[in-house]
């Protein structure tokens, strides 16, 4: 695993990504107030979201928010999800360009945003990386995600602790995110540097993917690689530890640590049963009142300033993620980022009643 090498310089700080929260509703003058013909294409922003598989987050959270806040600030927005396909990216965004866009804000999947980022450059629209990095993006908006790392390794250190089990004896499987994710490294470098940093080595690390189906298939044959002897999972996010668990469930195995990303419905029931030890909760409406900040400053013409960026010179607007053990779930649904009724069935009531999880 490579070091912290990503990162050039210090993160924003919590108070900035507050800060950057509440700048979403808008006090930037309306482009299109008095203006001549081509205003219309300078004042619309173009997004486009990758799936809706890997993660409930883009369509629920992400798309509103974004078109809230853009909307709000008086810009024309066009959103659209390329559901898993990179020919469906490439078709969205030729007839995105077509229309004309004064900044695109793309969230890469496999690697599609790259070769938009570059037709976008070469009409002199400015791009924004949002929450994936990738080649020839003007600016990256996402979370501290070597920090997201460290926090879900640090979940599979208390959770060795918990169960009595020294991090040098452990037996621990790595079950990573889809390498094409520019993330999925930084992740990887944070939970390495604190869990090797501890004396874990990892006992098996199968290829990594953000899909439950390959993740159970993979951790089911690190498993049975294992002999059935596991003491901890680092699992890069909720839909991959959701795999994990269903075989933990039907080998009998509990008092596993695993740890998690994305604070989803599911992590969070698995968290309030005992059976995932912890999530890595990205506020997304701060992620993306981050994102609206910086595309009305390009939109308005503008350079957005930040205190960090990537190792290819991106500038990096960073905001920061949080630990969500079971007393924390409450606040979470009480952010409005998951749904009571959702999280607390019935098989789930009562420890939503022990840990306080209440309907808003």
């Amino acid at each position: 695993m490579k070091k912290s090498s990503l990162l050039a310089v210090a993160a924003l700080t919590g108070a900035a990504a507050v800060v950057l929260a509440g700048c979403a509703g808008g006090s930037s003058e309306t482009p299109s107030d008095g203006g001549d013909g081509g205003e219309a294409e300078a004042g619309r922003a173009c997004v486009i979201l990758p799936d809706a598989a890997s993660s409930p987050r883009w369509e629920n959270f992400d798309r509103p928010y974004l078109q809230e806040g853009l909307e709000g600030a008086g810009f024309e927005v066009d959103i659209q999800n390329a559901q898993g396909d990179v020919n469906t990216y490439s078709t969205i965004a030729d007839q995105q360009l077509t229309q004309g866009c004064g900044v695109m804000l793309l969230v890469d999947y496999q690697g599609a945003a790259e070769a938009v980022a570059a037709k976008a450059s070469a009409e002199g629209i400015p791009v924004i990386a949002y929450d994936r990095p990738f080649t020839g993006a003007d600016y990256y908006v996402s979370f501290d995600n070597v920090e997201v790392g460290r926090l879900q390794g640090q979940t599979v250190l208390d959770g060795l602790e918990a169960a009595g089990v020294a991090p040098a004896d452990a037996t621990v499987v790595y079950i990573g995110g889809d390498p094409t994710d520019g993330n999925a490294a930084m992740f990887a470098e944070g939970a390495a540097e604190v869990m090797e940093g501890a004396g874990i080595v990892p006992a098996a690390e199968p290829p990594g993917a953000w899909d439950q189906a390959i993740s159970q298939t993979n951790f089911e044959q690190a498993l049975t690689s294992l002999n059935g002897q596991v003491d901890g999972v680092w699992a890069a996010n909720d839909t991959n530890a959701a795999g994990v668990i269903k075989v933990l469930q039907d080998n009998n195995l509990e008092g596993v640590a695993v740890s998690g990303q994305d604070a989803n419905v599911a992590g969070l029931q698995n968290i309030l049963l005992g059976w995932q030890t912890a999530t890595v909760y990205k506020p997304v409406a701060d992620e993306a009142a981050a994102a609206v900040e910086v595309a009305i400053a390009l939109l308005n013409g503008e350079d957005f300033p930040t205190e960090a960026e990537l190792d290819d010179g991106t500038p990096y607007v960073q905001v920061t993620p949080v630990l969500v053990g079971p007393e924390e779930v409450k606040d979470v649904v009480a952010a409005g980022d998951a749904s009571f009724d959702e999280v607390c069935t019935a098989d789930v009531a009562a420890a939503c009643e022990e840990f306080g999880v209440v309907a808003g």
